[in-house]
């Protein structure tokens, strides 16, 4: 199909992008693309102007800061899966990044466009949910810090205002193990069912892909490994506080099932 009409700017900062956003009603960010133009042909999304940040370049990098790492909104998924610095201190993020769509994805799709985007079946979301993550939101009113468990509001809503803009994530660098699996169709369709596993301060966390309107913490799972159950045991509590969706994908029956397997799955990789 084809969109709907809209007008289009290009960016040349991150101030000049928010100003843009509080220019008219209807303003959309257009960073890859890859999440929103989809939208938009099926006139799901009818955006009146389209501000265009994917050429600014400061915001694509992969760097420490502190005793975490400091990710740009702006750097594609391809960038996250192949950086050397990522994958040896939080390898999480870039094997996720990795399994994202298709190479054509991959190599457009930006990790804060797809944050922001805030699909419940979107991978990313679920792996900063368990590392305990922070986004950086820039506004009108300058900058603040959210942290990832605030962030997700309901499917395709975030803590974003209507002039924000995601400028930056940052994840703490992992000693532990960590796993994410997920189950498709296709190798390049969103997760049927995810799940995300980290070892860290001496506890797994487990959070859950496209089993409610938003990625989850599997806390009954954490408290029955914090108990002492083993990672069978422990699994038999995923579908816990969650309210997965039937859809052509599945039943809300089936992704409880496979909750329950991948979680134990990702819990012996993350411990082994």
């Amino acid at each position: 199909m084809i969109p709907d009409r809209f007008e289009y700017e290009v960016a040349e900062s991150v101030e000049q992008a928010i100003d843009l956003l509080g220019s008219s009603d209807g303003t959309k960010l257009l960073a890859g693309g890859h999440s929103l133009l989809p939208l938009m042909r099926l006139r799901v999304a009818r955006p009146s102007l389209l501000v265009d940040v994917g050429r600014l370049r400061e915001l694509s990098y992969v760097r420490e800061d502190g005793d975490r790492l400091a990710i740009g909104a702006l750097t594609r998924h391809h960038d996250l899966a192949n950086d050397s610095l990522l994958r040896e201190r939080c390898g999480i993020v870039a094997h996720t990044a990795s399994l994202i769509g298709d190479p054509q994805v991959r190599h457009r799709g930006t990790v804060g466009g797809s944050i922001a985007h805030g699909d419940p079946a979107s991978d990313m979301p679920a792996v900063l949910l368990a590392l305990e993550a922070e986004l950086v939101v820039r506004g009108p009113d300058g900058e603040r810090t959210v942290a990832a468990e605030d962030f997700f509001h309901g499917v395709f809503e975030t803590a974003l205002g209507p002039q924000d803009v995601l400028s930056e994530i940052r994840v703490p660098a992992l000693t532990g193990g960590w796993s994410y699996l997920k189950f498709r169709r296709r190798s390049q369709d969103w997760a049927t069912v995810g799940v995300a596993a980290v070892r860290a301060d001496g506890a797994a966390r487990v959070a859950l892909t496209n089993m409610g309107p938003t990625p989850l913490r599997a806390t009954a799972v954490e408290q029955a490994l914090a108990g002492g159950a083993d990672a069978a045991a422990a699994a038999e509590h995923a579908g816990e506080g969650t309210t997965p969706p039937t859809d052509t994908q599945g039943s809300a029956d089936f992704r409880r099932h496979l909750g329950t397997v991948l979680v134990r799955r990702a819990l012996d990789e993350t411990m082994a």
